[in-house]
């Protein structure tokens, strides 16, 4: 994984040379993903209930992250340490900052805590951006990102950075919303629309003003998202890799129309906040364990490591770890097409251990009984034999 360590770049002093910092620049003593602050220089309304903040070190540095991947917030509420992870919206083709767009949800205590309290100059402690959600670990030629309510922000920044950094990217973007007063980024989409002939903006809308204003370039249309109206405003989804990330209904109903048109499942990738959250919860543990050794008077503080033996290979993976992490970091081969536990690409055997999984699909019963996964969706709960 690719990402910052943001206590190392708050601590260089080269004000006139800014530099980009990865983890291969990070202190050989820590163990685990350091806690470190931001400051926040800037926030701003995108929509009557959704605002965007932003933040950069105590010293101008560049952040080094991939676009599409999330960062998690540690905060102090009433009294009680909460965390609550948010995709970056910014891009790290632009690196002097991070960006994060939050949307007020009925109960959401982190979310309206921030929209209430969170003001420029204030500061919060930080894990370093994480997720394989990305477009470094997913390449693709052709794009089709699909989006609905705060789920643009991966495809925000993703478009961002193909549009900053390659010469006519094939991207098509159909977001959903509720309205057209209800779409984040609806300027900046539309600049980026407007400048770029490779860059396809579309809308899907619940309802409209009686004559919204687009840009000439952009479609629109009106109602949920169905498999009729992708083809119509996407004629080449065929062809397209799938970039998926919004409600759990809305996703659920792509999936559906995508099996509707007979799209190659191998090619959705999709934001699983289910997994998103049990990562960050894995780097806030691991954050934990890290501050413990440094300091044994921080409270005992374990995190249950296992072995993963593959032939006469083996690699240890903390606790919440995917089977297909551990995989990866012994450099075996393996394919892992939708990393969602979706296209059943990645499917290996269980020899011996106990493990757990989250997705099932495309596995018979018969497999499942021999012992047959999905690495992308499966992590250990005892040292494990496995079998590629």
């Amino acid at each position: 994984m690719n990402a910052i360590n943001l206590s190392v770049m708050a601590r260089a002093k080269a004000l006139h040379k800014p530099k980009s910092v990865s983890p291969v620049d990070a202190e050989p003593a820590r163990n685990g993903p350091v806690l470190s602050e931001l400051v926040c220089v800037e926030r701003w309304n995108e929509t009557v209930d959704v605002v965007s903040f932003r933040f950069q070190a105590g010293e101008p540095m560049k952040f080094d992250y991939k676009p599409g991947q999330f960062m998690t917030f540690v905060l102090e509420i009433n009294g009680e340490q909460v965390c609550r992870s948010y995709t970056l919206s910014s891009s790290p083709s632009r690196p002097y900052s991070l960006m994060v767009t939050i949307k007020r949800v009925a109960g959401g205590l982190v979310s309206n805590y921030l929209i209430d309290h969170l003001q420029p100059g204030q500061r919060v402690r930080v894990l370093p951006p994480m997720g394989q959600f990305n477009l470094v670990d997913i390449p693709a030629q052709k794009y089709l990102f699909l989006s609905a309510g705060c789920g643009i922000t991966p495809m925000y920044s993703m478009s961002r950075y193909l549009t900053d950094t390659q010469i006519d990217a094939d991207i098509a973007f159909v977001h959903s919303a509720r309205s057209d007063a209800d779409i984040i980024f609806k300027s900046s989409l539309e600049t980026m629309a407007n400048r770029f002939n490779a860059f396809q903006l579309s809308y899907a809308l619940e309802s409209a003003a009686a004559s919204p204003l687009f840009y000439p370039k952009i479609s629109f249309d009106i109602g949920r998202l169905t498999a009729q109206m992708l083809q119509t405003l996407v004629p080449d989804v065929a062809e397209r890799a799938v970039y998926l990330c919004g409600p759990e209904p809305y996703m659920q109903a792509v999936k559906a129309l995508l099996a509707e048109l007979n799209f190659d499942m191998s090619r959705l990738h999709h934001e699983s906040f289910a997994t998103a959250e049990k990562a960050a919860r894995n780097q806030l543990m691991q954050a934990k364990s890290s501050e413990t050794d440094e300091n044994p008077q921080a409270g005992a503080f374990t995190l249950p490591i296992f072995n993963l033996a593959i032939g006469d290979r083996s690699t240890r993976l903390m606790q919440g770890q995917s089977l297909l992490e551990g995989i990866e970091s012994e450099g075996l081969p393996i394919i892992a097409a939708c990393r969602s536990g979706v296209c059943g690409a990645c499917k290996c055997q269980v020899l011996e251990g106990e493990t757990v999984s989250t997705s099932v699909m495309t596995l018979s019963a018969a497999e499942i009984d021999a012992g047959f996964v999905l690495a992308c969706s499966t992590t250990l709960t005892s040292d494990v034999t496995l079998k590629l």
